[in-house]
């Protein structure tokens, strides 16, 4: 055992600073209420403080920090999408990551792997090559491949999935990487506290006050706040938080399902998916393999865990690699993904002025939390959308100007 990791364990006053400041009560007043402690909501009031000098801020948490979506996901980061409004969402996204670990000074594992998307019908494979196209044209890095090239890179894979679902090409996206989810929560927290940012746990928001159309105040389980500006990221309670404010959307609520194995020796490096199967899979610097498929088929505001997914999930995963199949599931659990009909978030001003939204993010969260931060910090500051979300406006439903990007979801649909 290192020395230091002694003298801390022994330690009767803990040699450490605290990763956050606990404040001790609510402020009557805040210029910012965010709701919801996940990394986007902490990379939102980082950014608001860091880049806009905005530090009067509570972020509000019902659990504690990182305990939704930010610590119930898989972690894979990528940028091969479909249109080009998304490309060039998660492509700055990916600029943002990599740098990320030095900008919060605190080791998020970051791991640049490559992202193999599989293609098992000609059907697929022609929206991959879509997808490269579009990819390529907008400077991102992702390339079709054939059969042959996914047999060499991937020699421990079964090419004929069992036989009933031949792999024939994928879509190579060579950024494609991981990183620790709640390395993130813990960094953009402790960056944000620093800078003046209240982070409040284990309090609820009862209710949001709008007076002629315009936010005036939050109620809470531990007092009221009054304050001019909401920005909600709340991912599956997003409909809750909207009802509060006299909003509906298309928004809808599936759980989603991971689990991890045992650890092994580090066979897996690239990130693997497939939508025919409903699989993804990587493996983690532990040696753990962490996998996900696709949506629990019921609308459902539950995180519960099914045997049914397992049973599922196990089956899809021993088609692609026959030799697991004495590899143990150590546990498993579920988030809440908010879906939208066009498979793209919503993002800023909505009708009630001074209510912000980042909400909408189906299975591909995690990834935009940098660049999610950022264009709602830089959106809150100047009281208009930032340029990178404006094909994710509230408005678009009723323009019928979606923002296609089912086809880039993978195994969300």
């Amino acid at each position: 055992m290192a020395w230091r990791l002694l003298k801390i364990g022994l330690s009767k006053n803990y040699p450490e600073p605290r990763m956050f400041t606990p404040p001790a009560r609510l402020a009557p007043t805040y210029d910012a209420v965010i709701i919801g402690a996940g990394g986007h909501g902490l990379a939102t009031a980082y950014y608001l403080a860091r880049d806009h000098g905005l530090r009067n801020i509570a972020v509000i948490e019902k659990g504690y920090i990182g305990s939704g979506n930010t610590g119930r996901n898989t972690t894979i980061i990528r940028s091969n999408y479909l249109t080009p409004e998304g490309v060039r969402f998660y492509d700055r996204s990916i600029q943002l990551w990599r740098d990320l670990g030095d900008d919060l000074d605190i080791n998020l594992f970051y791991s640049t792997r490559g992202h193999y998307t599989l293609a098992h019908t000609d059907a697929t494979l022609r929206t991959m090559r879509w997808r490269a196209e579009v990819n390529k044209h907008l400077g991102v890095d992702s390339e079709l491949v054939d059969a042959a090239a996914v047999a060499r890179a991937l020699p421990m894979m079964d090419m004929s999935c069992a036989g009933h679902a031949p792999i024939l090409g994928a879509l190579y996206h060579a950024p494609g990487a991981v990183a620790r989810h709640d390395a993130v929560a813990w960094g953009y927290g402790r960056a944000a506290d620093q800078r003046g940012v209240e982070i409040h746990q284990q309090t609820e928001v009862l209710g949001i006050e709008t007076t002629g159309g315009e936010v005036s105040g939050v109620r809470t389980s531990r007092g009221h706040i009054a304050t001019r500006c909401v920005i909600s990221a709340v991912a599956g309670y997003t409909p809750r938080i909207l009802d509060m404010v006299g909003l509906q959307s298309p928004i809808y609520i599936h759980p989603l399902q991971a689990m991890v194995s045992e650890p092994l020796k580090r066979w897996l490096d690239p990130i693997i998916v497939s939508g025919s199967l409903h699989v993804y899979v990587s493996q983690t610097a532990r040696g753990e393999l962490v996998m996900g498929a696709s949506l629990d088929p019921r609308e459902l505001h539950n995180t519960r865990s099914a045997i049914e997914f397992a049973t599922s999930l196990s089956t899809h995963m021993l088609e692609l690699f026959p030799f697991l199949a004495g590899v143990k599931v150590n546990r498993q659990w579920a988030g809440l993904a908010d879906m939208t009909p066009d498979f793209a978030p919503v993002m800023g001003l909505t009708p009630v002025k001074g209510f912000y939204l980042d909400a909408g993010w189906g299975t591909w969260g995690f990834k935009a939390t940098p660049v999610a931060g950022k264009t709602m910090a830089a959106t809150v500051a100047s009281g208009r959308n930032d340029p990178l979300i404006t094909s994710f406006d509230w408005w678009r439903f009723e323009r019928f100007e979606l923002t296609g990007e089912k086809g880039a979801a993978s195994v969300g649909h």
